[in-house]
């Protein structure tokens, strides 16, 4: 699983993410030495561990299980998963300044470029690109650079006259490393139209434009 991470000064679970990294790591050493049929937690830890009132303590439950950090078990009692592993491992990092967001959107169209006009073992290339989320606000420190990437069969004249193509899903794996290469603030959605794409958002490139 990729790290996680975590973005200073942002809330998480309506926690700051220092808080939900470090109690997290707490409960799961809770787990540690134990056989798995025996590694369970309970409302308690949580509470414990994350230094909560009961109120809080039944939001958070609620919120890790829906969102995939614990498991209710047959028994009722919770589970840890990958998911709250990969957040008691998390890193922290500043915010991504806009200034900066700005020329990694420049990036990301050249990357775009390249991808269509040279990646001839691709089988895909990129119909749309565009931008979301955190972007189109008014913000100076962003969370994340949301991406949102439309792609179609590569046209015949630029793919490869001999050798092998790749499959799709490798293509699209392709292309997705090296956006995200740019930047681990950079978040890659594929959709197959950009209307799919939460509004607002901005495109920064279309094929045949």
């Amino acid at each position: 699983m990729k790290e996680l991470t975590l973005v200073a000064h942002r809330r998480y679970f309506g926690l700051d993410p220092v808080h939900l990294r470090n109690s997290a790591h707490r409960l799961l050493t809770r787990l540690v030495g134990l056989p798995a049929e025996r590694a369970r937690l309970r409302a308690e830890h949580v509470k414990q561990d994350f230094a909560v009132d009961t109120v809080v303590t039944d939001r958070l439950v609620h919120e890790f299980v829906s969102q995939g950090l614990l498991r209710v078990g047959t028994e009722g009692q919770l589970e840890a998963t990958r998911r709250l592993r990969a957040v008691a491992s998390a890193r922290v990092v500043e915010p991504l300044p806009r200034e900066r967001a700005r020329r990694l959107v420049m990036h990301a169209c050249t990357v775009v470029r390249e991808a269509n006009a040279q990646w001839t073992r691709n089988p895909l290339e990129v119909d749309t690109l565009a931008v979301f989320g955190s972007y189109m606000s008014r913000d100076k420190l962003l969370p994340e650079l949301a991406l949102g990437v439309v792609v179609r069969p590569r046209e015949a004249e630029r793919r490869v006259r001999w050798g092998r193509m790749a499959n799709r899903q490798a293509g699209a794996d392709e292309l997705r490393e090296a956006l995200c290469a740019l930047s681990t603030f950079i978040v890659v959605h594929f959709v197959t139209d950009i209307s799919e794409l939460p509004r607002p958002f901005s495109v920064l490139y279309r094929l045949d434009a």
